[in-house]
């Protein structure tokens, strides 16, 4: 599962922050916020991404680099909040 999220996620920001060139190198471990592929207004649109793909509620403590800021972060986080059970 981990492969399927971290390509869809991948798509996702090759599709909306580097308008489509899959020639750019995005490494897994890379900064996003650092190599400026996105920026406040990009974090707010992959949280929505994530919510809406993924099923996932972020809380506000959940927007942070350490969840977000590359393609291996967002797929441990996605992978983490998707394996707690939702409690009513």
């Amino acid at each position: 599962m981990t492969q399927t999220i971290k390509n869809t996620v991948k798509t996702f920001i090759i599709e909306n922050f580097l308008f489509g060139d899959t020639s750019y190198e995005l490494a897994d471990t890379a900064s996003l916020i650092e190599n400026d592929i996105i920026d406040s207004t990009g974090v707010l649109e992959l949280v929505a991404f994530i919510e809406d793909q993924f099923g996932i509620a972020m809380a506000d403590a959940d927007i942070v680099p350490a969840n977000l800021d590359s393609l291996s972060r967002i797929t441990s986080f996605i992978e983490a909040k998707a394996a707690v059970p939702v409690t009513a």
